[in-house]
């Protein structure tokens, strides 16, 4: 079974790569675009009988800094 997880900064939090990709997209002249805040997309193939539980714990331990991020899993 495919799983993605994706990780993102938690609000307020700083995000200087965000802000270099916002300043060079305004440099090669990309007008409009306000605001960037990156993240992670993870995909893992897992054995179909994984759980949500061994999922999160994925996530919580490896995967995700909780202190200063959220994560999100999908299955697809």
């Amino acid at each position: 079974m495919k799983v993605r997880v994706v990780v993102t900064l938690k609000p307020g939090v700083l995000d200087p790569q965000g802000k270099a990709v916002h300043k060079a997209l305004g440099g090669l002249g990309f007008a409009g675009v306000e605001d960037v805040r990156t993240g992670k997309l993870v995909e893992l193939d897992v054995a179909d009988d994984t759980s949500d539980t061994a999922i999160d714990e994925m996530c919580r331990r490896l995967l995700a800094n909780t202190v200063i991020e959220n994560y999100r899993v999908e299955r697809l």
